[in-house]
């Protein structure tokens, strides 16, 4: 079997930070490419800069390495996407469509290109939202995400591009600082509490929205890229679960280590585009085709929130 050289695209971003030192484990430094618009603050192994706009360094990249697999994490997120929706939607599009073509064309063999929570609108049921729930979402984000799931769709069937996708939820992480989406404060609230900071959240405290920690999110990916094809009969992208909660809940979690943890409620804009998400996420197909199954729950993701953070701010790790 060919050696996999693998390509991620969006390596400085939450997913892509956490993600790209997880593939050089598994496969090793030489086989993984990192790319982004910026090199990253500290690099091992493999980094170029890239403009995934532009198609032609892409092409020529892929040409390089010899890339058998392209991870497309580059994106502008939700609430970032509404301070200039036209920008966020010919970045998302424009590098989508270079890296599907990309692939058509060099014989790819296998492509990620993620999907969100926020494919999912109004009409779509707030509760346990199924697999095939309606899609009219309700930010430029959310529009790009389902135009993502409709041509990943048609690159496998016309093509028979072996193209996967998770329709993330919320996901939390100490590696990275907060980049511009709507469930961002749940990060955020974990910096200012181990620094014993109070907090604003920009949602109201009963804001119920999906979430999972980022192990469970690339442990999912992982699984998800290694299944068979044969196991995988979703080409759209795959509902995926792991906890929900609401932002009095994550405060209450953090204040059993924090007792004078405080935080002060103003909901802005981004309130809107919460309200128009599920509140649950029914992934059982996930789980039947390739045996997804989370691992944190809130409790788990608080304390290594804070444990990994006190350690980053060189601050005592609180009793519980």
């Amino acid at each position: 079997m060919k050696r996999e050289t693998i390509l991620v695209i969006g390596a400085n971003g939450q997913i892509g930070t956490a993600l790209l030192p997880r593939l050089q484990a598994q496969y090793g430094l030489n086989s993984v490419v990192g790319a982004d618009l910026r090199r990253a603050p500290s690099e091992q192994g493999i980094f170029e800069l890239l403009d995934a706009t532009k198609a032609d360094e892409l092409a020529e990249l892929v040409s390089r390495y010899g890339v058998t697999q392209i991870y497309h994490l580059a994106a502008v997120l939700s609430a970032k996407g509404e301070t200039d929706p036209l920008g966020a939607w010919n970045l998302n599009m424009q590098t989508l469509l270079n890296v599907l073509e990309v692939a058509r064309v060099q014989q790819i063999r296998k492509v990620f290109i993620p999907s969100s929570i926020a494919a999912f609108g109004e009409h779509a049921p707030k509760f346990e939202t199924p697999q095939t729930a309606s899609l009219d979402p309700a930010t430029v984000y959310g529009i790009s995400k389902v135009a993502a799931e409709n041509w990943s769709l048609y690159y496998h069937k016309r093509y028979g591009l072996d193209v996967r996708s998770l329709r993330y939820p919320g996901i939390i992480s100490y590696q990275s600082m907060p980049g511009g989406g709507t469930t961002d404060y749940a990060v955020a609230i974990f910096h200012a509490a181990v620094q014993g900071q109070p907090f604003e959240c920009f949602l109201a405290p009963d804001t119920l929205l999906p979430m999972m920690y980022m192990d469970d999110a690339l442990r999912a990916t992982l699984e998800l890229m290694e299944a068979s094809e044969n196991r995988i009969s979703v080409r759209t992208s795959y509902n995926l679960a792991g906890m929900s909660f609401a932002p009095a809940e994550l405060t209450a979690s953090i204040q059993a280590y924090f007792p004078e943890f405080t935080v002060q409620y103003k909901p802005d804009f981004r309130q809107a585009i919460a309200d128009s998400w599920p509140r649950t996420i029914d992934d059982s197909v996930a789980r039947h085709d390739w045996g997804w199954k989370p691992e944190f729950d809130l409790p788990r993701m608080t304390q290594e929130m804070i444990t990994q953070l006190s350690t980053v701010y060189h601050t005592l790790i609180p009793t519980h």
